[in-house]
């Protein structure tokens, strides 16, 4: 179970004056699932209009409803193919996002699961929060606990300009548990609680069921 204080503080650093992201990557895709156009830029270059609009697309994977539309899966034990999306993912964070080709095989293999017919949208945020210790009194103290390296995805349709409605579908990597890192789980968004997009989570974790 995800522990929606766990969500709420990663989205505390999710403002224009908290900021915890570096770099957005991603592509537009066309209907068929093929890249339109890509895009890898270093956040805090964004102008303030560009870093408001992709913080609220970020901001929505963890802000979601906890345990319904954002849930908890753990990805199989066991080696994993290598190009699995579980490796890219991995090597993703750990260059933060600044390997291109990288980038574009992750997208194409998510299109592979997401099935929107029209023009949407692949963002990738890489991010980086030094986790503050907590006292007994839980009031945060000065030094870092943990510094949690994170993915967060966010698919969403889009315009002729490349404008992003909400997003549909998405994912928080690794998950954030008990206020520390799991890379062996992954938390998955999809915009309607009821009906968690199936393909999309069976891609990701590279399973024929869930």
């Amino acid at each position: 179970m995800i522990n929606r204080e766990d969500m709420l503080e990663l989205t505390r650093r999710m403002t224009l004056s908290r900021n915890c992201f570096y770099r957005a990557a991603g592509a537009y895709m066309d209907p068929e699932g093929y890249i339109d156009n890509s895009f890898n830029v270093n956040f805090r270059n964004m102008g303030t209009h560009d870093r408001q609009v992709n913080l609220e697309l970020a901001k929505t994977i963890p802000f979601s409803k906890t345990n319904q539309q954002l849930r908890s899966y753990e990805f199989p034990k066991g080696d994993m193919a290598y190009d699995s999306i579980h490796k890219l993912l991995m090597a993703l964070s750990q260059y933060g996002l600044k390997d291109d080709l990288l980038v574009q095989t992750l997208c194409e293999q998510l299109a592979e699961g997401i099935h929107i017919s029209q023009e949407y949208g692949i963002f990738i945020y890489h991010g980086i929060y030094d986790v503050p210790v907590k006292g007994s009194d839980k009031e945060e103290q000065g030094e870092s606990e943990e510094v949690f390296q994170f993915i967060i995805c966010a698919v969403a349709r889009i315009d002729k300009d490349y404008n992003a409605g909400k997003p549909e579908l998405g994912f928080l990597f690794p998950a954030f548990e008990n206020r520390s890192s799991d890379p062996s789980r992954i938390d998955i968004y999809s915009l309607d609680p009821e009906r968690p997009d199936e393909a999309f989570v069976k891609k990701i974790l590279g399973t024929s069921g869930i």
